[in-house]
């Protein structure tokens, strides 16, 4: 995604919540977690992750749903109750937004995929990188860079 493309704009399925992004996002990914399963009713959720500072609700209020914490804390539309986007509990540096709410999701691919050890057998993202689970954190400082480093 090129910085022309910002400030991205987002919503829930009604409306009703609406999200600008104004920051390139760190990373893109496809989480395949039985939970993500049961939480998108898909194979698997797909999400951006957006530094925080690049990251504003500009209409409605969210409401948590999902996870509840202390892991992390899913953020839905209160109306129409589409799940809009994650706050991991203590990186406060990052909002995991979905995909999927982006008004325009051309951009869009993931770059790696998690939890593969519990994906669903037809279940392809293309991905560039696979883990079984998550990376280790000390994984994470290079795949941003190379995600980072890709061409617009």
């Amino acid at each position: 995604m090129s910085e022309n493309a910002l400030p991205l704009e987002a919503g829930c399925r009604c409306g009703q919540v609406r999200l600008k992004i104004s920051a390139k996002p760190l990373l893109t990914m496809a989480c395949h977690c039985t939970g993500c399963q049961k939480m998108s009713s898909s194979a698997y959720s797909l999400s951006a992750a957006i530094p925080a500072e690049g990251f504003e609700v500009t209409r409605g209020e969210p409401v948590i749903g999902g996870l509840h914490g202390p892991e992390a804390h899913h953020y839905f539309c209160p109306y129409c109750m589409t799940w809009m986007f994650t706050k991991p509990e203590g990186m406060d540096w990052f909002v995991n937004v979905r995909a999927t709410m982006f008004d325009n999701t051309s951009w869009f691919a993931p770059f790696i995929e998690t939890w593969t050890s519990e994906k669903l057998a037809f279940a392809a993202t293309g991905a560039r990188h696979s883990y079984p689970a998550l990376p280790e954190m000390d994984a994470y400082e290079g795949l941003v860079k190379e995600y980072m480093a890709q061409p617009a």
